[in-house]
């Protein structure tokens, strides 16, 4: 059964398949080929709140680096296009966590394992196509 992971502040963009990178201060025995299940939220729910399971992914890379070192492509990739490398760090790290910038975290890359919701409906045959 594949681990679950939330994420809450990005799950339009799970949904939309743009994101394909977090990076988290634990998670250091991830390794790639294991499958996570992307939740909206897994811990902090209140009694008889759902698991509400969004998609899997399957881990493609994970390693260990400083959190600075994250550039302004990997935002985008975690799902905050257009945000500066800077703000990223210290809005959901520094402030949330009291991680710093110098601080190792682990980066964790996946890949979809399903098609998003917008291309399920595209890839499936128009029956109109059939009448005729």
């Amino acid at each position: 059964m594949p681990r679950l992971m939330s994420v809450a502040f990005t799950e339009d963009a799970v949904r939309c398949h743009t994101k394909t990178v977090t990076r988290r201060k634990g998670l250091q025995n991830l390794r790639v080929g294991e499958r996570i299940t992307l939740c909206r939220k897994v811990m902090g729910r209140k009694r008889g709140e759902p698991l509400i399971r969004i998609t899997d992914v399957e881990v493609v890379s994970v390693r260990r680096e400083p959190l600075e070192q994250i550039t302004a492509e990997d935002v985008a990739r975690e799902g905050f296009p257009g945000m500066p490398p800077e703000e990223f760090i210290r809005r959901f790290f520094v402030d949330a966590q009291g991680i710093q910038p110098s601080d190792p975290v682990t980066r964790i890359e996946w890949a979809y394992v399903d098609a998003p919701a917008e291309q399920l409906s595209l890839d499936l045959p128009n029956p109109a196509e059939h009448l005729s």
